[in-house]
């Protein structure tokens, strides 16, 4: 069944290149594949993401897929020297240093070239 296999996510890119620089470079990610109009990315264990090349991108500004870490302020140190961390200011939604507490766990989020927004989150 499908319960015990794993997933791929996959993200919209109006500019594939942009893309890629920004997971390789920036975020550490290894290339598996790639071609023209699509890059294939490892992640940790068996997960993987797809840069699918597009010509519009993404309108949904809701989190597309999410990073499960132990230490997420020492992850957002790392990526500060050269990603941008979100701050939000919204009703139900504040952040304090790019962190937002809902209790059982902690929230940052950051917006890659193709306006994909990803989070990174800490269990409490």
């Amino acid at each position: 069944m499908l319960a015990d296999r794993p997933i791929d996510v996959v993200l919209l890119a109006p500019d594939p290149g942009a893309s890629r620089e920004f997971y390789v470079a920036k975020l550490g990610l290894e290339v598996l594949s790639e071609d023209d109009s699509t890059v294939v990315l490892g992640c940790g264990g068996d997960s993987r993401i797809i840069l699918s090349g597009s010509s519009t991108g993404t309108a949904d500004e809701q989190t597309q897929a999410t990073w499960r870490v132990d230490d997420l302020a020492a992850e957002l140190a790392e990526l500060r020297s050269g990603v941008e961390i979100m701050e939000y200011d919204l009703p139900g939604l504040k952040t304090d240093n790019g962190i937002f507490d809902s209790g059982d766990v902690l929230h940052a989020w950051i917006v890659d070239p193709g306006k994909n927004t990803i989070g990174i989150d800490q269990r409490k």
